[in-house]
């Protein structure tokens, strides 16, 4: 059957049971101490980070205010992934989330790859957030060298994360707190600015939306374009369905918070974009100057270079927090149904995956030493070596559950609790929409490099498991 329930994740499986999320019998149990909260604010956090606050400037350079149609464009990808990824968890709660789903699908060598290509991105995700946050420290202590304050940010994380899950939830809800109250206050001065409602300020109308060349000065290539600069903003929002797996009631938790993630992160991008564009001409903005900044110094807010260097700072070391837990926790998945080293397996007394957390933070720490030798290359590099993952990996849920979906409705009487709309086209329209983007990336000279680059380790990952395959079958015969 495609579609079963797992075991209890509050108590330990029974040793003589298989498990139904395809790990093997008696294998340790995470913690369950995170609330709905913690769930809600995790999957958050690993989403808003410097591609909104920072990143938003080359999507609006590169469209105009026509970039509100790339964001739309790039969150509907975003709901309908989420809806589909939602009905395959809801049903089965899993550390491993849509690797599971994958290797039900396709099999194990399609777990194995898509597992493993999703903790490869979020270790070098983790390092490119430290780096980040290690070059704005840097630039308020100069005299520090950079790769110390990476240290001291890889090294503080990795602690928390080795908390019992019901502290790390709590520790990262109020840590998240203050990026989202940023977001939030930034849209209710803007809001005011819009309608004139501040000091010093008047209603502005639209005329930045058509003047200055246009709704679409640069066309429909330019909203190509700006599709390719924010698709990847979205990325991590999955995480929150591997979070939910550490809840008290799972299924529950995801139904709810699925639903409550989606609306708030199309507010927050699509609502801060939009105020951006109203209150500033888009031929202003900065690919290198954060548009956020602007309309705070527009708007009369005091220091507002400074204070947006802290919040992002805030959402940079936020977002490392919450991507350590999601890759130590598919690492965990990952060895659980004996895809990665066993040594992983180990829990401690409060359900913590630590080897599992030591293993995902380790590349962090060589991002420390290549911090040393050249601090102005590497965030760049681990950032172009992230390429095209989010949206194989949203490629890999969406033909996850048109296959699941398809068994489960040659089960009689099986039906699942929340169900993809208008399955199987809506699916399919997801699956077209992301190869366009693919195809998309590959017209464009930077972009290009990144999906080289992804296609390359993705393609290392299948191999490696096609080879797994073969020697353990050429084991079990001999």
């Amino acid at each position: 059957m495609a579609f079963r329930k797992t075991t209890d994740s509050s108590t330990p499986p029974r040793a003589d049971l298989p498990r139904s999320d395809g790990s093997e019998p008696g294998a340790a149990a995470l913690g369950t101490g995170l609330k709905q909260r913690h769930v809600t604010m995790l999957a958050i956090s690993g989403v808003i980070g410097a591609g909104l606050f920072l990143g938003a400037g080359a999507g609006i350079l590169a469209a105009g205010p026509g970039i509100l149609v790339s964001y739309c464009l790039a969150g509907l990808l975003m709901v309908l992934v989420m809806r589909m990824l939602a009905e395959m968890a809801v049903d089965q709660p899993s550390s491993g989330s849509f690797s599971v789903y994958a290797e039900k699908a396709f099999g194990r060598w399609a777990g194995f790859t898509i597992g493993w290509l999703y903790w490869s991105g979020l270790v070098v995700v983790v390092a490119a957030e430290a780096t980040g946050a290690g070059a704005i420290a840097h630039s308020w202590l100069p005299g520090v060298p950079q790769w110390v304050f990476v240290l001291a940010s890889m090294a503080a994380l990795t602690v928390v994360n080795l908390f019992d899950v019901g502290r790390f939830g709590e520790f990262e809800f109020w840590f998240g707190a203050v990026k989202v109250t940023a977001v939030v206050a930034f849209l209710v001065l803007g809001t005011l600015a819009v309608f004139g409602l501040l000091p010093d300020t008047h209603a502005v109308g639209l005329t930045n939306l058509t003047g200055h060349g246009g709704f679409f000065p640069n066309g429909v290539s330019g909203v190509m374009s700006g599709l390719l600069a924010v698709v990847f903003a979205f990325g991590g929002v999955e995480l929150v369905t591997i979070a939910a797996a550490e809840s008290a009631n799972p299924a529950e938790a995801l139904r709810r918070t699925t639903r409550t993630v989606v609306a708030r992160l199309l507010l927050f991008y699509i609502g801060s974009v939009a105020l951006m564009v109203l209150l500033l001409p888009w031929n202003s903005a900065s690919a290198t100057t954060s548009p956020f900044v602007a309309v705070l110094d527009r708007i009369g807010i005091p220091a507002a270079a400074q204070l947006m260097n802290v919040v992002v700072l805030t959402s940079l070391l936020s977002a490392l927090n919450s991507n350590l837990y999601g890759a130590s926790r598919m690492g965990f998945s990952l060895a659980q149904r004996g895809e990665a080293p066993r040594g992983l397996l180990h829990v401690s007394a409060a359900g913590v995956p630590r080897r599992a957390v030591i293993a995902s933070v380790a590349f962090g720490f060589i991002a420390v030493i290549l911090n040393i030798f050249a601090p102005d290359r590497v965030l760049p590099f681990l950032l172009n070596t992230l390429g095209a993952m989010v949206l194989v990996i949203w490629m890999a849920i969406a033909l996850s559950q048109l296959r699941l979906r398809h068994i489960a409705n040659r089960t009689p009487g099986r039906t699942p609790a929340v169900r993809m709309w208008g399955h199987p086209w809506l699916g399919w329209t997801a699956v077209a929409g992301m190869a366009g983007v693919l195809a998309l990336m590959s017209t464009d000279d930077d972009a290009r490099s990144q999906l080289i680059s992804t296609a390359t380790l993705t393609a290392l990952i299948v191999l490696a498991a096609v080879i797994r395959s073969k020697l353990t079958k050429s084991e079990s015969q001999a």
